[in-house]
């Protein structure tokens, strides 16, 4: 009696082995590729390779007569009260408004914390900065309508000196929302404008702050 039940277990377990193996058989005659399905992996490994995800978040340093709009800015508002900038008032040239106008320059402490950090070869328009990047924080789900997708994701800024960390906070979340198209070699990133789909870098810009 001992052998018999021994023999009905050894042949019930065979079809639990079995089974996958047949699968990846048959996945491998059908030459499937991962980016056949849509997935959270696959998802946010198209959108950590893109380049708008990878661009970094660059401040230009505006010096010179500026607007009351810009000077009250909140990132004027944040370098003038880390000491890095002052302002004069001035009277607004022509095409500068709204009065007052302020000439705005770096502090000796501003040209030390920046001067450093200054890239070269980037805008005409005068000192950038690159003061953080996105970080992906993960894919909260997925929408599939046939052959286009949503797919919704969590990021953040990662600060990278500390100009970044007095503009950004870390500590908020953005939610961001981009559309996916299946092709005839698998699932892509629109990265062209398609009706009703956002771009990566729409998505990114029209970010909404969820809590972390």
């Amino acid at each position: 009696m001992r052998t018999a039940r021994t023999s009905i277990r050894a042949v019930s377990v065979c079809p639990i082995v079995v089974c996958p193996i047949l699968v990846c058989l048959v996945l491998i005659t059908l030459g499937c590729s991962p980016r056949d399905f849509l997935t959270r992996r696959l998802a946010a490994d198209l959108i950590l390779a893109s380049d708008a995800f990878k661009a970094p978040q660059l401040f230009w340093v505006r010096t010179g007569i500026i607007s009351n709009k810009d000077f009250s800015s909140p990132d004027f508002m944040v370098l003038q009260s880390r000491g890095w900038i002052i302002g004069s008032e001035k009277k607004c040239p022509a095409g500068i408004e709204p009065p007052p106008c302020w000439d705005v320059l770096l502090t000796p402490v501003g040209i030390d914390t920046m001067r450093p950090l200054i890239l070269n070869g980037l805008p005409e328009n005068g000192p950038t900065i690159q003061v953080a990047r996105r970080e992906l924080l993960g894919v909260s789900g997925i929408s599939k309508a046939g052959n286009f997708a949503e797919v919704e994701f969590s990021w953040h800024w990662v600060t990278v000196n500390q100009v970044g960390a007095a503009l950004y906070d870390s500590g908020v979340h953005y939610r961001s929302t981009v559309a996916f198209r299946e092709y005839d070699d698998g699932w892509r990133m629109v990265e062209q404008n398609v009706p009703s789909n956002q771009t990566l870098d729409e998505a990114l810009h029209n970010a909404q702050p969820i809590a972390p």
